[in-house]
């Protein structure tokens, strides 16, 4: 115990621990506040991410940078996991499909890129192993090309622009891959930071092929128990078409073994345009 008071005295953001009983009692008191509640679990969730990412750092200084990006990807991904569950006992199908797409595009190039960013501001040129991370986009891709197989061979998606605001669509691709993440991003940024991007690129893509292999066809099966009817795998073409380029988008800027700054920028920018056009061009309800 006395390691983490120390932790919490000179870390600001552990401060922000109070926030975890903070929400629970909020939930009781207020359960039909939900943007409150919302802003008390993002708080909430800060802190344990830091703790996760210290954690992670442990594990990985005595297992190596590539056991310790998987252990991550995996305990980071139950808060996807977590969230989707939840809704789909509520029917809402649009937004875990969206947030199966939207993790998957957020770690490969949100997450990825910014580590590139933040370690390339700080060393300027960085290297990493080839052969891992081939290995992870090899199975990003593949995985990628399973789930997108249902949905080219739908309708094409006929909805035009709508009135500005969030629909289940951008809230599952942005917000709640985001918000799912931020105990991933935390190692990851952390590691890029300390010139460990194996472990940054291992946690991005693991995480992302993890989404990919496990919680999407786990979701699938627990609709036939928890939701109101089956879900399928078929998304809207615009996320067929960003996963796609996404999965793509990562394989070619890993291929070289080195990043920069400029390729996190890259990447950054591609995620940027992608958010954009699905709040501007939200897809038709399904």
């Amino acid at each position: 115990m006395n390691p983490l008071l120390k932790d919490i005295r000179h870390n600001p953001l552990l401060w922000l621990l109070v926030f975890v009983p903070v929400v629970f009692a909020a939930a009781k008191l207020k359960p039909d506040a939900h943007t409150l509640l919302f802003v008390l679990s993002v708080l909430a969730i800060v802190p344990l991410a830091v703790l996760l990412s210290h954690a992670t750092e442990s594990v990985a200084a005595k297992t190596g940078d590539a056991v310790g990006g998987l252990l991550n990807a995996t305990l980071g991904n139950l808060t996807e996991l977590v969230i989707a569950v939840t809704a789909l006992r509520a029917g809402q199908y649009m937004l875990v499909k969206a947030t199966i797409a939207g993790t998957i595009v957020f770690n490969s190039l949100f997450m990825l890129g910014a580590s590139f960013f933040l370690g390339g501001l700080k060393h300027h040129v960085q290297e990493y192993n080839r052969a891992s991370t081939h290995l992870q986009t090899g199975l990003l891709f593949l995985a990628t090309v399973a789930l997108l197989i249902p949905s080219a061979v739908s309708q094409a998606d006929s909805a035009a622009a709508v009135a500005f605001g969030m629909s289940p669509a951008f809230v599952g691709f942005v917000v709640v891959a985001m918000v799912g993440g931020a105990a991933e991003m935390a190692s990851a940024f952390s590691g890029a930071r300390k010139n460990r991007l194996d472990l940054s690129v291992g946690i991005a893509l693991g995480s992302a092929s993890q989404i990919a292999l496990f919680v999407a066809p786990v979701l699938v099966l627990l609709s036939y128990v928890l939701g109101p009817v089956p879900m399928d795998l078929q998304f809207w073409p615009g996320a067929v078409v960003m996963m796609l380029i996404a999965t793509m988008t990562a394989s070619f800027v890993t291929n070289s073994g080195r990043s920069a700054w400029f390729v996190g920028v890259l990447l950054l920018m591609v995620y940027l345009i992608f958010a954009m056009t699905l709040y501007l061009l939200p897809p038709r309800a399904q």
